[in-house]
This record gives structure tokens, C-alpha cells and sequence, in this order.
């Protein structure tokens, strides 16, 4: 026998039983994604940076046999905005509430302020991850009648997992990021050269020029961490952030708590000129992948965000064997850097039945543009066709 119950608070979830479920810990089935271990996720509600204040309420829809042992999860929320999600709902939101509904809460079903793709619905053992996938997603859906909200979204899931929404009535979205993928290069070197010459030639120049003025490189990582190094990198991120967002998400707390119980997953790519760090980027390790999530300077140097943020992240990604790397959200520049477009998914349970077929109408010719999108600039990449020979230089 099991039950479905809604918990507002990580506090009140063990480590121990969550790092059971998958993708939550290098131990657990699958593959293991940082964002959505119990250390990330009881950062952002301990900081104070996803709380009922900042509009993150928890709603975690839990699992739980009868004796209270926890077998699979939904990280959730009850949302009363659409900031930091990055599967964008404003205009549905205000379609809404111009025809006199009422949109906001809703729930949110991600990993606050990360726009990485992975589990959504976690299990503890493969042998009955479909009946407990299967049992969450219909849980999600009742948790939304339960609430009286308007809505459940579920962003950037895994491909694998839309079948137990479809089934329950959700709705299919499509978006494009921009991947690095490991074909097994011994070096970045050997990567450049399976780019076309033009191609080659530029970011071999572009790195050049990104080190100039001085300019050296550190990669920090476990004990390199300390409350020093945060403190300089938290100067980045707001430097750039308010610039960029208004009001930056994460606070100097979350940083803390980060380094504290997880610094072994974190790798600070941090850019040094005139015995100072002027420049930095974070990035989380998986077990299979690198995320690259945001970076901020406090001087500009050309060409610099592109060597800290993505030709650093691949040369990390080749020297631990990890198989891509995902660089965040939009950015057609990360292209010609030899990010590739990947498709991500997202799944939403809309309520109220005309705004569901007036949003199921628009998906349907979004899915269309976004994977025309996607193939054009698969089609336009830096890397040579396949008849192409390699140009001598």
C-alpha cells in the first residue's frame, strides 16, 4: 500500500531517503543530475532563495509506502509569478486573466532558477519505476484539482517521462538549447578539427584574444571553494545579474551551503588578471555531463565570457571523459562554439478546458517552428558535412 502527500519543506525530507531516488545521487538509478540532490535543493529553501517570499512555495509531492519510507518524489511548487522558470507562460497567464480567470497559483514542477533537463518523476528501484512514474504524474494532476490552481507545469523533463503525462491529459511543449557533445576526443584540439577551416580558425583566434592583457585561467573545484572565493564570485554574479535580470535570484547564503555540502560537484571557472579574479562562471559535474549555469565579471575583456563559459566547459568535459555539456538557456551564439541545438521538453496540465484548447492549439504550431528551428541550425553548425574533406590550413 502507498499514499501521495504534499510536503512544503526539505527540512522535514532526510538526506538519506532522498538521495535514494533516482538521478539524485551517484548511487541511485540513473544518471546522476547535481540539481536535483538533496544538498541543491535544501540550498535554494535554506538561503532563502526559492521560499514563499520569493514565490516558491514547496509543494514536493511525495511517494510513501505505509510505514513512511519514501519511494518516489516530484520536486514542486506553488508558484505565484512565472520568474526563473525559463519555459515561458506570461502571455498564456495574461490571456487568462484578461478573460476573467485566475491564473496565479499555479505549480510548478522543476528545479528553481535551472533550466537543465532531468528527472521529474523519481523513483527508488527500476523494477517498478513505470507504476511509480505512472502514479505521480496522476498525483501532480490531482494535487492541481486538490489545490483549486489553475495549472501544473513540468519543465524540462526528461524525453522518457512524457508518455505518463500524455496519458493524464498534459499538454507537450518543445524548446531548443545548445549542447556540447563528447564523440570521444583526446582534446579540444581534436575537437577543433572536426570543424569546417573558417570555423576552426575563429575560435582559435578567439581564444587567443580572450587571454590577452594578462589574462590567466583557474579551475576551482572541492576544497578550492572557500568563503573567500565565494565572496568574489558573488561580486560577479550581481555585478551582471542585476544588469541582466533586475534582481538577481540566489543569495550569498545559497553559495555558503553549496560549498559546504556539495563543493566536490562545483567547478568555478574563475579568469585572473593583475593578481585579481575579475571574471567566473559556475558550472555543476554530473555524472555524464557538465551544466554550465551562470557567470558575471567586474571587468569587460573581449571574447572573455565565451573562453570561461563554453571552451573551457568543453576542454573540462574532455579531460573527466563526460560525455556533453549543456550551456543553460538560448544563446544561437553558442553555435558556432560547437554547442549544438537539442531539443528540451516540458509538460503542462491546464485546468480549465478553454484555455486548454487555446494553449493546445498554440503548442501545436510551436512544436512545428521549434523543430524547423532546430533542424536549420543543426544544418548551419561550425562542424564539416560529412563529404567535406579537411582543408589544409
Amino acid at each position: 500500500m502507498t499514499r501521495l502527500r504534499l510536503e512544503k519543506s526539505f527540512s522535514t525530507i532526510t538526506p538519506e531517503s532522498w538521495s535514494r531516488l533516482s538521478g539524485a545521487s551517484r548511487h541511485a538509478p540513473g544518471p546522476y543530475n547535481p540539481f536535483l540532490s538533496h544538498a541543491y535543493l535544501s540550498a535554494l529553501e535554506e538561503s532563502g532563495s526559492a521560499t514563499a517570499r520569493t514565490g516558491w512555495l514547496g509543494q514536493h509531492l511525495l511517494l510513501e509506502e505505509d510505514d513512511g519510507t519514501l519511494i518516489g518524489a516530484v520536486p514542486c511548487y506553488l508558484k505565484s509569478h512565472s520568474r526563473g522558470e525559463y519555459v515561458f507562460d506570461q502571455g498564456w497567464a495574461d490571456a487568462f486573466e484578461r478573460a476573467g480567470g485566475r491564473y496565479y497559483p499555479k505549480l510548478q514542477a522543476s528545479v528553481p532558477f535551472t533550466p537543465a533537463t532531468g528527472a521529474r518523476l523519481l523513483y527508488v528501484t527500476e523494477e517498478k519505476a513505470s507504476a511509480t512514474r505512472a502514479a505521480l504524474a496522476a498525483g501532480l494532476r490531482s494535487a492541481t484539482e486538490q489545490l483549486d490552481v489553475s495549472s501544473a507545469h513540468v519543465t524540462f523533463l526528461q524525453e522518457n517521462e512524457l508518455p505518463f503525462f500524455l496519458k493524464e491529459g498534459y499538454l507537450h511543449r518543445l524548446d531548443v538549447q545548445f549542447h556540447f557533445e563528447n564523440r570521444g576526443y583526446a582534446s579540444h584540439e581534436e575537437f577543433l578539427e572536426t570543424l569546417a577551416s573558417r570555423k576552426r580558425k575563429a575560435l582559435r583566434k578567439e581564444r587567443r584574444a580572450a587571454l590577452e592583457n594578462g589574462i590567466t585561467i583557474d579551475w576551482l573545484t572541492g576544497s578550492d571553494l572557500t568563503e573567500d572565493i565565494w565572496d568574489q564570485f558573488f561580486a560577479f554574479y550581481m555585478d551582471t545579474g542585476s544588469r541582466k535580470w533586475g534582481k538577481p535570484y540566489l543569495t550569498r547564503a545559497f553559495y555558503s551551503l553549496i560549498g559546504e555540502r556539495m563543493a566536490d560537484d562545483i567547478l568555478l571557472v574563475m579568469a585572473k588578471r593583475a593578481g585579481r579574479y575579475v571574471a567566473g562562471a559556475i558550472n555543476f559535474i554530473g555524472s555524464d555531463a557538465l551544466y554550465g549555469r551562470h557567470w558575471g565579471c567586474i571587468e569587460d575583456h573581449p571574447y572573455l565570457h565565451f573562453e570561461v563559459c563554453y571552451h573551457q566547459a568543453i576542454d573540462f568535459a574532455l579531460e573527466r571523459k563526460l560525455a556533453r555539456v549543456e550551456a543553460g538557456a538560448q544563446g544561437e551564439h553558442k553555435l558556432a562554439r560547437g554547442y549544438m541545438p537539442s531539443l528540451t521538453h516540458s509538460a503542462h496540465y491546464i485546468a480549465h478546458p478553454g484555455l486548454h484548447r487555446a494553449v493546445a492549439d498554440y503548442l501545436e504550431a510551436e512544436r512545428a517552428d521549434v523543430e524547423a528551428t532546430g533542424g536549420y541550425l543543426a544544418e548551419h553548425g561550425p562542424f564539416r558535412k560529412p563529404n567535406e574533406a579537411a582543408e589544409m590550413e
